[in-house]
């Protein structure tokens, strides 16, 4: 183990052998850091907070933060992070709340870039990108291989799909379809279609991209249909492909509402 002379490490903390600790850095009781993990300089750590292998702590990042909740009391919850992830400079991220499942989750490969806000009870998948300064409000979801901008801000309790991309200023009130292109802020949100670069760089087949496609202009440039209907017909004319079920169910299951608006509308 690699701790600096001038970091300060709760003794009640439990870092591996092999996790590099940076000068000024602050690690409080509560925190676990697994094996191959970085901490750079004036980064804080405060717990319970769980970081598994290989990640990088940036320089001020404040990460296991109590949340920033007037209804929080101090009550035991979590903060939780996987492997792989990219931790830059001044990012800071939440604990959740008691009446949030009590954990903040992030997955494994993730970046997320200097001065990134995630708040408390948000799930991120893996492979997602934050670019800098994007915010996530409170119990926002946000999907596998998701890209947010720069400077995006979400709104709490919505879910952002998988492989979809979000341009950057873009201000996010509704879930957010997945494997689509959006920007735009609050009514002037608009997507402009599937996320076709992104699925192939994902190894997504020709087929899928193409019934993705299809459905695509089923439930978003169908005006003559109600929603119901138009997943329904997506559902009836584009099969054998998951990632058409998964654009029509991420839909079924939204409580905030889907962003619909298209560049065309």
């Amino acid at each position: 183990m690699a701790i600096h002379s001038s970091a300060v490490v709760d003794p009640k903390a439990e870092l591996d052998s092999s996790v590099v600790v940076g000068p000024y850095a602050v690690i409080e009781a509560g925190v676990r850091i697994d094996a191959g993990t970085r901490v750079e300089p004036h980064a804080v750590i405060s717990g319970p907070t769980t970081i598994g292998k290989r990640n990088l702590i940036g320089s001020f990042a404040s990460v296991g933060g109590a949340p920033q909740d007037l209804s929080y009391k101090g009550e035991p919850t979590e903060l939780i992070i996987g492997d792989d992830n990219q931790i830059r400079e001044y990012a800071s991220i939440h604990r959740g709340t008691p009446h949030g499942n009590a954990k903040t989750v992030i997955g494994n490969s993730n970046l997320l870039m200097a001065y990134t806000h995630v708040a408390h009870d948000c799930k991120i998948g893996n492979h997602v990108i934050l670019a800098n300064v994007a915010t996530l409000a409170g119990h926002v979801e946000v999907g596998d291989r998701a890209s947010i901008g720069g400077l995006v801000a979400v709104h709490q309790f919505c879910r952002i799909g998988t492989l979809s991309y979000i341009g950057g200023l873009s201000g996010i009130g509704l879930d957010v379809p997945p494997y689509v292109i959006l920007a735009g802020t609050r009514n002037r949100t608009r997507i402009s279609g599937i996320n076709k670069i992104g699925l192939k760089r994902n190894g997504f087949s020709r087929e899928s991209i193409n019934s993705l496609e299809n459905a695509f202009k089923i439930i978003f440039r169908s005006p003559n249909l109600l929603l119901k209907d138009a997943l329904e017909q997506a559902r009836l004319e584009v099969t054998d492909c998951q990632e058409v079920e998964n654009l029509i169910t991420f839909f079924e299951n939204s409580k905030r509402g889907v962003i619909k608006r298209t560049i065309e509308d």
